[in-house]
């Protein structure tokens, strides 16, 4: 009898295991790019086209530095020449020593606070450029969720970043399960309608030749996902 018992309990908890493995919903994975997302939402276009526009105004005021700087050097050039100068009295000379050397100081000095007005600014475009990053990737992320909640998903992974051997966390995907482009859709939705002809050659219209810049054009990047120009075309 409690041999009966006991397996009666045994099946009765089998069953129910069981039905609770049945009652559980199907695993349902999907996969997005959020390199490829970021790299071509429009937000990040412009944020891009305004960072740049500052970097610019950045350079300017690093090439007025430069042309200050150089008048400095050549002034401190002709002091001392006129310091070596026997043509010269002795204490013209001495004069000419004196202010040659209160220049060249004057030099090193400007140097010094071109290099910390580049750096300093560098560093805070950086910054204002990751912050906007991060907001985006929340924008970003929120749509996928969404996506992800209508289509009845359980997980969505990334495939943009690498794994510790350098190649993609997915190995294979079907495109069916592959919401990039749905994700895209949706970001740029709101995108602003393009500028009139006119305003748009005037854009695009070859600017005068300037030095090379000190402050780089900014980019908004993922370390170690975005991809390169020749990676894209393997994704596309």
């Amino acid at each position: 009898m409690n041999k009966l018992i006991r397996s009666l309990l045994t099946f009765g908890a089998t069953l129910a295991v069981g039905l609770s493995l049945q009652a559980q919903p199907a695993v349902k994975l999907l996969v997005v790019d959020m390199a490829k997302v970021l790299d071509n939402h429009y937000k990040t276009e412009e944020a891009q086209a305004k960072f740049n526009e500052t970097a610019q105004k950045v350079q300017e005021q690093l090439n007025d530095y430069k042309k200050q700087i150089d008048a400095i050097g050549e002034q401190a050039k002709d002091l001392a020449e006129q310091s070596r100068n026997t043509v010269l009295t002795a204490e013209v000379r001495s004069k000419a020593e004196q202010d040659a050397q209160k220049k060249y100081q004057e030099y090193q000095q400007r140097q010094s606070e071109a290099q910390t007005y580049a750096g300093n600014n560098q560093r805070a475009l950086q910054q204002r450029m990751k912050s906007y990053r991060d907001m985006i990737f929340e924008e970003i992320s929120k749509t996928v969720r969404d996506l992800a909640k209508a289509r009845g998903a359980t997980f969505v992974i990334d495939k943009s970043g690498p794994t510790i051997l350098g190649i993609s966390s997915v190995v294979y995907s079907d495109p069916a399960y592959d919401i990039t482009d749905e994700v895209l859709k949706e970001v740029n939705k709101d995108r602003p309608a393009p500028a009139a002809p006119a305003a748009a050659a005037a854009a695009t219209a070859p600017a005068a030749a300037t030095p090379a810049p000190a402050v780089a054009p900014v980019q908004f990047v993922v370390p170690n996902v975005t991809a390169k120009p020749e990676d894209s075309k393997k994704h596309n």
